[in-house]
């Protein structure tokens, strides 16, 4: 399976909530950075189970998966029904048919005041 196959099986699985499945595209060794709330996650054991034990009420919704090799990143939307909506980008490496690293960028949609100087500048969306 290609690269951007295997991020975008990631993602339907998790949505799916398919936990095995996610397991079986993850390295044993598996590293994946979240830098918004400096925290690493070693091993595809953590991984899974952080992704099986959050809040109910969400959902998955790709945006868009760009493959250059092996590095993959995957922009996504997690709407949940009291947390808000996160948008998430991901930037994978896929080795061998696995996911062996990955950085997440997760955020809140909205959750950056925007500052008063750049107003004249911008349209807020």
């Amino acid at each position: 399976m290609e690269p951007k196959n295997i991020v975008q099986e990631l993602w339907d699985r998790m949505q799916a909530r398919d936990w095995s499945g996610l397991g079986e595209l993850l390295a044993d060794d598996l590293v994946v950075e979240w830098p918004v709330s400096a925290e690493r996650i070693v091993g595809r054991e953590n991984y899974v189970t952080i992704n099986a034990e959050y809040p109910e009420g969400w959902a998955i919704n790709v945006l868009r998966i760009v493959e250059d090799g092996e590095v993959v990143v995957s922009e996504v939307e997690v709407p949940h029904g009291t947390r808000g909506i996160f948008r998430v980008v991901s930037f994978w490496t896929v080795r061998d048919g696995h996911i062996v690293d990955g950085r997440e960028y997760w955020t809140c949609l909205g959750s950056a005041a925007s500052p008063q100087w750049r107003a004249a500048y911008v349209q807020r969306v």
